[in-house]
């Protein structure tokens, strides 16, 4: 098998707070792991899309790594890091490095962007990060970003390759690809849902849980619906899913993460609203309507 790293349920792509100044909010990052630790979340991933990776120095990327892991290690839960970009290298010098940090569990490795490799250089590249990461690697496939959709049968080929764990598949359907790999995967590789909208099903056809951005709002929710899946209590997880879709849409109005941002503000959770260029913060209007969605899903 692939991996024996169990990824069941939800992880939440931490947001990276900013304090007044600008500066990475390392309280703010604390108490939210807490928050969403309580709320019964699998663990925290850092630095991922919703991280602001790309906005990151290297001293803040370690600030924020030191931050998670110490908060989720005081509560309990798991923490995942994102280290991918389009330059294999580097991207294996970043995973290595997180030998030093023995709280971290995995790597989240995006496929390579702008490039547009083959999907038999996308494949290559995983092996090489893989044979050379000190934790199990998580492939993340979300094509709207990179480029490039690494369909069923590269990521079937991945799924047999030891130290890679699974998968975020950040696909805009539920297509045919997407289906033909979770038929296929072996014992050991976890696909987890990576498009907000498309979390409930994806679990009904055997994916084991979300990395999910829009877990940091109605975190508990989440984590309910995604246990209905892994239970197969359907129509318990379809009124989830019913409830939460409205908040999925509203929360990306605006790119990613600001309205998240500009809600977890609003509800006095940060400091700040702030994104860093070329990001822009979220509109009045869609922190509004995400704020109203938010409400009616916590409705009893």
């Amino acid at each position: 098998m692939a991996s024996d790293l169990d990824l069941r349920g939800v992880w939440v792509p931490l947001i990276t707070p900013f304090d007044a100044q600008g500066a990475v909010d390392v309280g703010a990052i604390e108490r939210l792991c807490h928050e969403f630790s309580s709320a019964g979340v699998s663990g925290i991933v850092a630095l991922g899309t919703t991280g602001e990776a790309t906005s990151l120095d290297a001293d803040e990327k370690h600030t924020v790594i030191e931050a998670v892991v110490r908060a989720c290690t005081a509560a309990h839960t798991r923490v995942i890091v994102g280290t991918g970009s389009n330059n294999t290298d580097a991207t294996i010098r970043a995973t290595a490095a997180l030998a030093a940090n023995p709280g971290v569990i995995a790597a989240l490795v995006v496929v390579p962007y702008y490039v547009r490799p083959a999907v038999s250089g996308i494949v290559a590249h995983f092996r090489a990060v893989a044979a050379a990461s000190p934790v199990p690697v998580i492939v993340y496939n979300i094509p709207a970003r990179t480029g490039r959709d690494l369909g069923a049968a590269g990521l079937l080929e991945l799924a047999r390759v030891p130290n890679i764990a699974g998968v975020k598949q950040a696909v805009a359907t539920l297509d045919a690809d997407t289906l033909e790999m979770l038929a296929g995967a072996p014992h050991g590789f976890g696909v987890l849902g990576g498009e907000d909208t498309l979390l409930f099903p994806l679990m009904c056809m055997g994916a084991v849980g979300t990395i999910s951005a829009a877990a940091h709002l109605c975190t508990d929710r989440f984590v309910a619906m995604i246990e209905c899946g892994l239970a197969g209590k359907i129509e318990d997880g379809r009124a989830h899913a019913e409830a939460l879709l409205p908040v999925v849409r509203a929360a990306y109005t605006d790119p990613n993460p600001a309205i998240f941002k500009g809600v977890l503000h609003a509800q006095g959770r940060i400091a700040t609203p702030d994104v860093r260029l070329p990001l822009t913060n979220g509109s009045a209007e869609g922190i509004r309507r995400c704020l109203d969605a938010v409400g009616d899903a916590t409705q009893p």
